[in-house]
């Protein structure tokens, strides 16, 4: 197909070393957007990765992922499945495995009067801001989540939050595969 494979260093942490050095092996110094597609979204839509690249038409957007309202109630409980809280401009507040925020004092039905989201793995960066977060420290947040975004938001970068209506099945456990297999 032309695609070019990069093995990448088997000590990286984390998605965005392996992409950062990619970036610098393929000599993709003259890109100014880079996307990351993590391998536990194989059927994402070529739609959703226009719709993230088109936000960087605005300059102030340094990085930029995608999330969708369509989550079950068991997705909200699912640990494998991570949810966004995102401010009035869709800049992310948070990410987290748990249920967020939490409905343990609301009275009415919280996954229908507030609009959950659920990520969608797939990043996109400004070339020099993924240089940069690549060479950030751990934060205790990223450990206790085991979610390398959270180092990001720790450390003040923003992440704008899309929201997409394309569903794509993501793959974290045994079921998951089964169930894309099925799909295909």
């Amino acid at each position: 197909m032309g695609i070019k494979a990069v093995m990448t260093n088997p000590n990286h942490q984390s998605g965005t070393e392996r992409i950062t050095e990619t970036v610098k092996h393929c000599g993709w110094g003259d890109s100014d957007i880079i996307v990351n597609l993590q391998g536990d979204e194989p059927l994402i839509d070529f739609r959703q990765l226009d719709q993230l690249i088109l936000v960087f038409e605005k300059e102030s957007i340094q990085i930029a992922t995608l999330a969708t309202k369509k989550i079950t109630s068991e997705e909200l409980e699912n640990p494998n499945r991570i949810k966004i809280v995102v401010d009035k401009n869709n800049s992310a507040l948070y990410f987290s495995r748990s249920a967020i925020p939490n409905q343990v004092n609301y009275k009415g039905d919280g996954l229908i009067s507030y609009p959950f989201l659920r990520h969608i793995g797939l990043y996109a960066y400004r070339r020099e801001t993924l240089l940069y977060i690549a060479n950030l420290p751990v934060s205790l947040l990223e450990t206790i989540e085991s979610l390398e975004q959270l180092r990001w938001l720790y450390n003040g970068f923003s992440i704008y939050v899309s929201e997409t209506t394309i569903e794509t099945p993501n793959i974290d456990t045994i079921e998951d595969v089964e169930n894309v297999l099925r799909s295909l």
